[in-house]
């Protein structure tokens, strides 16, 4: 099972994929999601999107000003400003 993760900002998507671990930065400090996450909704914080592929690569995003939300395995970060770092 994996995660379905979209990351877009104002401008244009950033990454989309199924990732195995993402790690994100909201203002209540960082948070990890694996498939199988509990419902949430965040207000995300300046700082890295740091995403584990299925494959295991890394993909590295910095982003600030927006939200997360994770339902039903489908991760959603909405980003003011967002760019890919790796």
């Amino acid at each position: 099972m994996a995660l379905s993760v979209s990351l877009v900002s104002a401008e244009a998507e950033v990454w989309s994929g199924e990732a195995s671990l993402v790690v994100a930065k909201t203002v209540e400090g960082e948070i990890g999601f694996m498939p199988g996450h509990e419902p949430v909704l965040a207000m995300l914080a300046e700082g890295q999107v740091r995403i584990t592929t299925e494959d295991g690569s890394k993909v590295i995003v910095d982003a600030r000003e927006g939200f997360l939300s994770m339902e039903n395995n489908e991760l959603t970060i909405v980003a003011g400003h967002a760019a890919l770092v790796s």
